[in-house]
């Protein structure tokens, strides 16, 4: 019993890097399938070219899109914008600049899965050795040297009739090309992220270990909130669920407005003269009831607190999209 509690107790410390590993994983596993059960070169000088590239680059625009869409994130930056984009104006290009930050953030964490499918592929070959025996200009430099007939036996080399020797040559040729520029792909990736990392942690405004602490405080309150939400809604359903049976009028009932709603709604913003580790710490600590929480002078998007928009509720709101 000890042992499982270890492990849940790291999976809920770790599970975002748990969940990019996890996507990993399923992206090349996909991938390797995929290329094996559905992909069969034409083996045409016309068609290579295209139906490689297809291949190798529209699964992962794909995986890249629906990174988007499975991002608790994206609908809480997109819900409501449209409504609220007179009141955005009128804050002037802050709330925008703030936006695009944030559309930056989501789009490294979408970037993930096609990335995973670019280089798997490329480590594999099949997708490019097909693309590049297709494309003119590199057949001539392949072919520079060899006999003549190799550009028109080129667009022919990923096919079985045609494994000559010099097929298997410009194979060879053309993998390795393609194995290379997969780890070279892999090697770019993880620099740069070590050094996004490496300068989002040291223009961190808070410290480690209060860092610990903020995401201790992020499962708890979400996890008070929603079961404070889950007892409200369901005391709220009981009593209208009985009023109209017994044709009564329902007592008041405090509920949140949707003004409430839509600002413990808004992307967290910090500001160094205050402490508030949410949206809903900063709205129960406002001045006065009718003072807005979502932008002020000094508010800034840090990188390092991404994490804030993403907790508990906000996670399982993604899924059942």
């Amino acid at each position: 019993m000890e042992k499982l509690q270890t492990v849940l107790d790291l999976q809920l410390k770790q599970h975002r890097a748990l969940g990019y590993g996890l996507v990993s994983l399923l992206t090349a596993g996909g991938e390797r399938l995929f290329s094996a059960a559905v992909f069969q070169c034409p083996c045409s000088a016309a068609w290579n070219l295209p139906y490689g590239l297809v291949f190798l680059l529209v699964p992962a625009l794909a995986l890249f899109l629906l990174g988007y869409v499975l991002n608790a994130r994206t609908w809480r930056l997109l819900t409501g914008c449209c409504a609220r984009s007179s009141r955005s104006r009128a804050r002037g290009c802050g709330a925008g600049l703030r936006g695009a930050v944030v559309c930056a953030q989501l789009g490294a964490s979408a970037a993930v899965a096609p990335l995973t499918w670019v280089a798997v592929a490329l480590l594999g070959g099949a997708f490019y050795e097909c693309a590049a025996a297709g494309s003119a200009p590199l057949a001539r430099r392949l072919c520079r040297g060899r006999a003549p007939a190799c550009e028109a036996q080129l667009p022919l080399a990923p096919c079985l009739p045609a494994q000559g020797p010099d097929a298997q040559g410009l194979l060879r040729e053309l993998k390795a090309h393609s194995q290379v520029l997969g780890w070279i792909l892999i090697a770019l990736v993880i620099i740069f992220l070590l050094i996004f990392t490496s300068v989002s942690r040291c223009l961190s405004p808070v410290s480690f270990l209060q860092l610990k602490f903020w995401k201790i405080y992020l499962e708890q309150e979400q996890q008070i909130l929603k079961a404070q939400a889950t007892e409200h809604a369901m005391e709220l359903a009981k009593e209208n669920v009985k009023c109209f049976f017994e044709c009564l009028h329902p007592e008041e009932c405090n509920t949140p407005s949707m003004k409430d709603w839509q600002q413990i709604s808004s992307l967290y913003t910090f500001n160094p003269k205050e402490q508030y580790y949410s949206m809903l710490h900063k709205y129960v600590n406002r001045k006065e009831k009718t003072h807005s929480i979502i932008s002020k002078e000094g508010d800034a998007v840090i990188p390092v607190l991404g994490f804030v928009d993403t907790p508990g509720i906000n996670i399982n709101t993604a899924a059942e999209l």
